[in-house]
């Protein structure tokens, strides 16, 4: 079971508003309070402060002093709004704390209910600045996923972004399968520690051995061992942001080429990776009778087989296989229709 121990953004920000206000009223009755002793009773600060205290908490303790006539009425004005005001705030405050009784049961109902219904989605561990890249990326690919995180100003973001999260220790198996792990398609180890990371590798291998779990690394040593624990793909971002500037510098023009291609910048270009299924036509045709090029208007840069080896530059007479993985370059209408005839 979900268990939220903080209320949601919207919520606390309306109680500190709220608070805010009521703090203010007390601060403005005290105020009257004091000033008004002081102009009818013309009694010391200090008094007309106790004085105050004592008639809006209604404790029972005598005057300072015996009152005049206009004392007595300013008294009784003043006990009378300090009851009204307390009736207000307790009365506040009360649906407050059935408003979030009501989030706690509902907004938890509703979080496992979609996670539970969830299948082939990706789980991110860690809502970090990859962590975070990753899951804006995913949202605009419109591919569910949902984040496991434990930090507040990191779950603070996602109640933001309104994405679905489960709050826990990803290096736990509890936390993973709340994510539903065993019905994962993919799981990203995101976390800044290579520790957390390998053992998360570790735990999600073990709990869905078919899961495509991509882990982050700081280094080659980390790397290598992520791979032995089971992780398919290890990226180690300095490394990667390292050949992307050194890239920049001397192969500038192919790198705006992929950034135009991978981040659909300018032209309406992009790059898809397409599983032909077993039940498509183009099963057992080569590239030059599908001609995918003439159909679809797309571009096949390479072709991944079922065993793993990946064909660069496929010559026309490739065949294409069930399991094949084709990576095509073209326009998004054209690559939606390649897609369909794959499947």
């Amino acid at each position: 079971m979900f268990n939220f121990p903080r209320l949601p953004f919207y919520l606390r920000s309306k109680i500190l508003r709220h608070s805010l206000g009521v703090t203010f009223l007390l601060f403005l009755l005290l105020s009257i309070g004091t000033v008004g002793y002081r102009i009818l009773e013309h009694w010391e600060w200090i008094d007309c402060l106790y004085m105050t205290i004592i008639t809006i908490t209604t404790v029972g303790y005598r005057e300072i002093s015996p009152l005049s006539h206009a004392g007595k009425l300013f008294t009784m004005g003043l006990i009378l709004y300090s009851v009204v005001m307390v009736a207000y705030i307790i009365g506040y405050f009360t649906k407050l704390l059935v408003e979030s009784e009501i989030f706690f049961y509902f907004g938890r109902k509703k979080l496992e209910r979609h996670i539970q219904n969830l299948r082939d989605h990706y789980i991110i561990c860690g809502f970090g600045r990859i962590g975070s890249f990753i899951c804006e990326e995913l949202k605009k690919a419109k591919q569910p996923f949902v984040i496991i995180e434990n930090d507040e100003a990191a779950i603070r973001e996602m109640e933001k972004d309104q994405y679905l999260f489960v709050i826990g220790n990803a290096t736990q198996d509890e936390t993973l399968i709340r994510a539903g792990i065993r019905r994962a398609k993919g799981l990203v180890t995101a976390v800044h520690s290579d520790a957390d990371n390998l053992f998360i590798t570790l735990t999600g291998r073990e709990l869905n051995p078919n899961v495509f779990i991509l882990s982050r690394s700081s280094g080659e040593v980390a790397e290598s061992k992520l791979k032995l624990a089971g992780a398919n793909k290890v990226v180690s971002p300095y490394k990667m942001g390292a050949l992307r500037m050194t890239n920049t510098l001397l192969h500038p023009a192919i790198v705006d080429f992929a950034e135009t291609v991978f981040q659909s910048r300018g032209l309406d270009l992009q790059i898809e990776e397409i599983a032909v299924e077993k039940t498509s036509k183009l099963v057992g045709q080569t590239l030059k009778e599908s001609n995918l090029r003439g159909d679809f208007g797309v571009i096949i840069a390479a072709i991944k087989k079922s065993s793993g080896k990946m064909v660069f530059n496929p010559p026309a007479g490739e065949k294409i296989e069930a399991g094949d993985k084709l990576v095509a370059l073209g326009k998004r209408d054209g690559l939606d229709k390649l897609e369909k005839t794959a499947h």
